[in-house]
């Protein structure tokens, strides 16, 4: 696809100049790629970050779908994984006319709030973040980076140029040592057995500080295992479906046992827009408010496999393994809090998403 400009939605005899004008800014910080779309009108401005991985992805193009908002996605395109598919998200995304990007680090802090302060978003969408429990037990580095120093830089940001909500992804890894299922968040958080549930620990507690300082309006989300088309590949189904379908050893950790909430993606989308543009009405206390997204109904992963074996039409060659370092046995979201709050319901069972997930699988990888 050719590339389209970029400009801030000024309307009239102003736009040329608010074209040149975000060109000369965005050469100072960082680079606009050519799937940027082009001109837009004056509408609600959203800022994603992560917009070019899984969760992000979908939640700027619904908001850029919906015709109410204008949204700039914010993402550094890292390669923990192929880029390749970072990469095909934004050409997707780019053929929403009210969508634009900034590839950048959001842990540039200066950088990050002069990008904020010259967009002014009503609504910011922190999704970005270095994913992967097990990965963080081997590069704890790449953690404090984006998601410590990381989400600092983005409430920093926020504190400047402070938009009406902030919505920052937490996770359900923040459950460790003693939570029992279903998990409720005012469950003690204070033991999680990975490092990258400890990074999310730690921005629930800092974005505390934050609202409690400074009087930011910010919502954490802590996410329970989110599937669907155009996933990670170093997720459980992506890696699930590729060992099945080349017919390679398929490693179930726990013998299989583990029991997993398994989310499908847009049932996340529909919490994180309905939260986000629905801010409550007066300070909450404590100032933060923390809400699970799940499903409320967890299953084995051996049983996860034998789904995807039927929707793929061949048998898996499962390697049955003991429990993983910085795995939890289960997860289960309560729903309670979210459900008065926003009236949110899960609506996509694990036989439709999988559905969806497989005949995406089978379109992008050609297996």
């Amino acid at each position: 696809m050719g590339a389209r400009r970029i400009c801030l939605g000024v309307p009239g005899p102003q736009a040329f100049e608010a074209r040149r004008s975000l060109r000369r800014f965005a050469a100072g910080i960082w680079s606009f790629p050519p799937v940027a779309a082009g001109p837009i009108t004056r509408r609600m401005k959203v800022l994603v970050t992560g917009a070019a991985g899984f969760i992000g992805y979908h939640v700027a193009r619904r908001l850029a779908e919906s015709k109410r908002c204008e949204v700039l996605g914010v993402d550094v395109i890292g390669d923990y994984y192929d880029p390749a598919l970072k990469h095909a998200r934004l050409a997707e995304l780019a053929k929403v006319e009210d969508f634009r990007f900034v590839q950048g680090d959001f842990a540039d802090s200066e950088k990050f709030s002069a990008l904020v302060a010259h967009f002014k978003p009503a609504y910011v969408v922190h999704l970005g973040a270095q994913p992967g429990v097990r990965h963080s037990i081997e590069k704890p580095t790449a953690y404090t980076h984006s998601n410590l120093a990381g989400f600092a830089s983005v409430l920093e940001a926020c504190r400047r140029t402070p938009p009406k909500h902030l919505v920052f992804a937490s996770s359900s890894s923040v459950y460790g040592a003693g939570a029992k299922a279903p998990f409720r968040e005012d469950d003690n958080t204070d033991q999680p057995v990975s490092f990258y549930g400890a990074t999310k620990k730690a921005n629930e507690v800092i974005a505390h500080s934050y609202a409690h300082v400074h009087g930011l309006n910010l919502t954490g989300l802590r996410f329970f295992t989110v599937y669907g088309p155009w996933g990670r590949p170093d997720m459980a189904p992506t890696l699930f479906a590729r060992a099945i379908c080349e017919g390679t050893p398929l490693k179930l950790f726990n013998a299989g046992k583990n029991l997993r909430d398994f989310t499908y993606i847009d049932d996340i989308v529909d919490g994180v827009v309905k939260v986000l543009l629905y801010p409550p009405a007066a300070r909450p206390t404590p100032p933060v408010r923390i809400f699970n997204l799940g499903h409320h109904r967890p299953v084995e992963t051996v049983l996860f496999v034998k789904m995807l074996e039927q929707l793929l039409g061949k048998p898996a060659q499962i390697e049955l393994l003991p429990p993983q370092t910085g795995d939890m046995f289960e997860t289960c979201a309560d729903l309670t809090r979210i459900q008065a709050a926003i009236g949110f319901a899960p609506k996509v069972p694990l036989e439709d998403g999988l559905r969806k997930f497989v005949a995406w699988f089978r379109g992008y990888y050609q297996l």
